[in-house]
Order: C-alpha cells, then sequence, then structure tokens
C-alpha cells in the first residue's frame, strides 16, 4: 500500500521521482503551482507540454523535468474540473486527476511521487472537498509508487489535507 505524507513547502524543492503539476490544457505554463513548476523546469517544459498537448480534464501526460533538481526525473501535468456547483462530475473529474497521475508515475517508473493540492486554486474546487477526494483515491488506486507526498503551499491546505489524511486512516 502506499504510504502518504502531507507536507508544507514548495513542491518544487520536493525530493521525489515525479512532481505533479495542476496545468491547464494547452500544457504551456499557467498561474499558481504550474508556474513554480515551469520556473523550476526551464523553458523546456513549456515546449515539450505543447508537443503532446491538449491534455483534457481528468487525464494526465508526462514530460521530463529538464532543470529540476535530482532526484525529480519527471513532470506529471494534469488538468482538474473547474469549479461549476458540483452538479458536473467535478468529483470525479479530479479522482481522475489522481488515478490518472499514479497510472503515468507507474508507467515510467516512479516510485514517490508530489502532488499539489488540484484545482483549489483559480479552478474554484472546494480545498475540504478536495483533500478528502485526494487522499481516497490515492489510497484507493493500485499502484507500484510507494511513497506520495501532498504538499501545501499554506498552512489552511495543509490542515485540510492533514485532516483528510487522518479521517481515512481513523477509517482504515
Amino acid at each position: 500500500m502506499v504510504a502518504i505524507e502531507v507536507v508544507r513547502g514548495d513542491i518544487t524543492r520536493e525530493k521525489v521521482d515525479a512532481v505533479v503539476t495542476a496545468a491547464n490544457e494547452s500544457l504551456l505554463g499557467g498561474g499558481g503551482v504550474d508556474w513554480a513548476i515551469h520556473q523550476a523546469a526551464g523553458p523546456e517544459l513549456a515546449r515539450a507540454g505543447g508537443a503532446i498537448a491538449p491534455c483534457p480534464p481528468g487525464e494526465a501526460k508526462v514530460t521530463p523535468a529538464f532543470g529540476m533538481d535530482p532526484p525529480v526525473r519527471h513532470v506529471i501535468h494534469t488538468v482538474g474540473p473547474v469549479w461549476d456547483g458540483g452538479a458536473y462530475g467535478e468529483d470525479e473529474v479530479l479522482a481522475s486527476c489522481y488515478r490518472r497521475s499514479l497510472a503515468v508515475a507507474d508507467e515510467v517508473g516512479a516510485r514517490s511521487v508530489a502532488f499539489p493540492a488540484i484545482a483549489t486554486g483559480v479552478y474554484g474546487f472546494p480545498p475540504a472537498r478536495a483533500a478528502r477526494i485526494a487522499v481516497a483515491t490515492i489510497r484507493a488506486t493500485p499502484t507500484r509508487v510507494e511513497q506520495v507526498r501532498l504538499v501545501a503551499f499554506d498552512a489552511a491546505t495543509y490542515d485540510l489535507l492533514a485532516a483528510a489524511l487522518a479521517e481515512d486512516a481513523a477509517g482504515q
């Protein structure tokens, strides 16, 4: 079973095989965590992303990590759902982001992966709901990934992810 850990910090500084970015469909770079990862990886990341785009919501694609510090070798790009009240399959699309990212990690042999809080920024997904979906989906997805780090940029996100992980552990 995959080990899940919640940490607070900068995802671009994680010592993992792959980092996941909350991308837009173009994979050319965006705001928030995607901007930070593109800055860390360098301009080659946008060129590589553009070459394999588009990436529809709920899917994931992989590129090399380019200028990111080792051991990071891969950037997994996933496109979260834009929140529209929850009646349009947003939960399932978000869960698919985590499942597909783990599947892509398996394809490239990544054993450790860092995830941001996908879709909780400008896409407007409710953060507490997103945290529960992230933890439950990662826990339920068969994978060869051994370590998942859920990386929170701020204290509020950290608290929500930690609570979701504790709730999941209590239910095990």
